[in-house]
């Protein structure tokens, strides 16, 4: 009988990371990861001032007493830097910050970079990606120009995320979950609100808001903190 995979923690955060709202699933992703130091990745905002990511990274970790470790990987050459690679690969803690997930996904397919990510997370690292990263990272993927679905990255299969869930516009919502693949299911993430997987396997919701499930025959249900998902979602879902 083989040996039942382990992996790190994985949070899927529906937007809005870096709120004091935040800060309690944060600390514990800290403390479960016993790091350091915050490898920040701000490449989904590679077009909108990725520094201010980085700024407002530092502000909020200084809080937790936590430096951060800025990867400043803004496009595909970055992404294949075997320098940048390795600090991602020996991490601890890496947080994929919020932005354009198209942008994010080209960068990262097939690439050291990602590559490095999934090694990491596959040793015990906690991976944090909030909005557009908790997108791109599951598979399907949530297409952003129109609410349909594309191909993710595939850290988690079977998993759609549809960030920023309770704020979004009633149109493009109904359409992800018009659309929904049959086998998949659709995590309708609120702003400030993570959905957390433990390395036993475990998926429970943590932060400020909800997490709404939703089946291609229908079927939806609501969870908030501190609610673990039943077993039937733990089989569904599989990381990669």
């Amino acid at each position: 009988m083989s040996a039942k995979r382990t992996t790190g923690t994985l949070a899927l955060v529906g937007g809005g990371e870096w709120l004091p709202e935040c800060r309690g699933f944060d600390a514990e992703l800290i403390a479960v990861s016993d790091a350091k130091e915050v490898v920040v990745l701000p490449t989904a905002a590679a077009f909108e001032h990725p520094e201010h990511a980085v700024e407002r990274a530092e502000a909020y970790f200084a809080e937790h007493d936590l430096p951060v470790a800025p990867l400043r990987v803004m496009n595909r050459r970055d992404a294949e830097d075997k320098d940048i690679a390795a600090d991602v690969r020996k991490a601890r803690f890496v947080y994929l910050a919020d932005g354009s997930p198209l942008h994010l996904r080209s960068v990262l397919k097939d690439s050291l970079l990602f590559a490095a990510l999934l090694d990491a997370y596959r040793h015990g690292a906690t991976i944090a990606a909030s909005g557009a990263g908790a997108t791109v990272i599951c598979d399907p993927m949530v297409d952003p120009r129109g609410g349909a679905y594309t191909v993710g990255l595939g850290i988690v299969a079977n998993l759609a995320v549809f960030p920023y869930h309770g704020s979004a516009a009633d149109h493009m919502r109904a359409r992800s979950i018009d659309l929904l693949p049959s086998g998949a299911i659709l995590a309708g993430i609120d702003s400030s609100t993570a959905l957390v997987r433990e390395p036993t396997g475990t998926w429970r919701v943590a932060g400020a808001g909800s997490v709404t499930l939703y089946r291609s025959g229908g079927d939806t249900e609501v969870f908030t903190a501190p609610a673990v998902l039943g077993g039937a979602f733990e089989g569904q879902v599989q990381p990669a």
